[in-house]
């Protein structure tokens, strides 16, 4: 296969399956390759809203201590290969076509044995697992796809450290419909005698972790602040003390933006505490110089100016939630407009409460998802919160339509589903002096 073939090779699997929470096929895939992953240092990374930010911010710091990293994200914004990463370099279209063949052959093998077919997401995690084997790297930092319990990436059995990002409502149908059902499929990623990283103000979150911890003698690092001190905040980037009972740091820079991102930081940094009281030794400016350095694409990301435009992967409650005091934070005495564009299966009358407030304009239009939410379907909603707002089904028309009709001192900003996001970026990237 070329790399074309491949990514119809994944498309057509989407069409045929979607999600299938199991380890049974993945366990099938990995085994007929001889279990890469069992010789493979991992961060396990599970939570609804800022892993990724989270994984970048491991990344980087390991990066800056002279390791090999290998990440693995999803979803992606333009390409697949953004979702395998070593050292911050994407696997090449020649690369991504190998492994995705050898994969599809492996799949043909075990699905005459009657396992099943795996998903796309199955698919992808074994291509990523053996790239990361074959070239060799010394950790890698992996993202859990959707929850953890079940997920393919929770194949792996020894981690050096389990971190449980923020939890929220999200994915209900697959995941359950409390929060304490949603804390234990994501507390699934913890293994026996591994350390677990959880920064919760919600007691329901930390009691399930808690359990779980307990259960499999892992050391849980657990603070319920932030603890962190802001000495700058812009658009620039955050400058912060932090004191949480658990780690403690000065001047600590972060070039990622948005209020959330000092609880991810916060998170990271207990990481590396966790993992250095069992032998991994990173000094403190080291740790510092990796938090600075770290860059997520997507997630309060400003990517044009004249007016400025940022993109922000807020698709739930609680990333819109997080999303609205970032822009009353770092937007005060702007007029924002807002492009938006939500997928059917969220709770997208609850996220337009949260977000509507803070904004004076708003262009909605439709992600590339079979799962959008009809922009056909908002004259009901769009009179109540007494804005001018406008319909564009065409998201290139609409992204040009929020620019044209925002002051060039003002504001845009861009949310509600990654689909969006990433189509965005597309246009940001060919707009002149799009991409900053």
């Amino acid at each position: 296969m070329d790399y074309c073939q491949s990514l119809e090779y994944l498309e057509e699997l989407y069409g045929m399956i979607g999600y299938d929470l199991s380890l049974v096929r993945i366990q099938a895939l990995m085994e007929d390759m001889g279990n890469p992953q069992d010789s493979m240092n991992f961060i396990h990374v599970a939570g609804t809203n800022g892993k990724g930010s989270i994984c970048s911010m491991v990344s980087s710091v390991l990066m800056e201590a002279g390791f090999k990293v290998g990440m693995y994200t999803s979803p992606h914004l333009e390409k697949y290969n953004e979702r395998i990463t070593i050292d911050e370099n994407q696997i090449t279209d020649l690369e991504f076509a190998e492994y995705i063949s050898d994969i599809k052959s492996r799949c043909e093998k075990i699905v005459k044995k009657g396992v099943g077919q795996p998903t796309v997401f199955e698919v992808v995690t074994a291509a990523a697992f053996k790239y990361f084997y074959d070239k060799g790297v010394d950790y890698v930092v992996l993202e859990v796809g959707m929850g953890g319990r079940c997920d393919a990436t929770n194949i792996i059995k020894n981690p050096k450290a389990a971190v449980i990002a923020s939890i929220s409502m999200d994915h209900m149908d697959y995941l359950g419909d409390t929060i304490e059902k949603i804390a234990y499929e994501k507390g699934g990623i913890i293994k026996e005698n591994c350390p677990t990283i959880l920064l919760t103000e919600n007691k329901d979150v930390y009691n399930v972790i808690k359990s779980i911890c307990n259960a499999k003698n892992s050391k849980l690092y657990f603070s319920n602040k932030t603890g962190a001190i802001v000495k700058k905040q812009d658009v620039t980037g955050t400058v912060f003390d932090i004191d949480n009972g658990v780690v403690s740091y000065k001047d600590v820079k972060i070039g990622l933006i948005g209020e959330y991102q000092l609880m991810n930081a916060a998170e990271v940094l207990m990481t590396f505490k966790a993992m250095g009281d069992n032998g991994l030794k990173i000094d403190e400016e080291t740790v510092k110089n990796g938090l600075e350095k770290a860059k997520w694409s997507g997630r309060m990301e400003i990517v044009e100016k004249n007016p400025m435009v940022v993109l922000d992967g807020a698709h739930n409650i609680d990333g819109i939630s997080m999303l609205s005091k970032s822009i009353k934070k770092y937007f005060s005495g702007k007029n924002i407009t807002m492009l938006i564009g939500i997928l059917g299966d969220k709770e997208y009358e609850k996220m337009l409460e949260l977000i509507m407030p803070c904004v004076s304009k708003a262009v909605f239009t439709e992600p590339h998802s079979d799962r959008r939410w009809h922009v056909d379907e908002l004259n009901s909603l769009i009179s109540k919160y007494g804005i001018e707002a406008f319909v564009e089904k065409d998201i290139e028309k609409a992204y040009n339509l929020a620019k044209k009709i925002t002051d060039k001192n003002d504001v845009v900003v861009c949310a509600g589903s990654l689909y969006l996001i990433g189509e965005l970026y597309k246009l940001a990237r060919k707009s002149e002096g799009g991409i900053i």
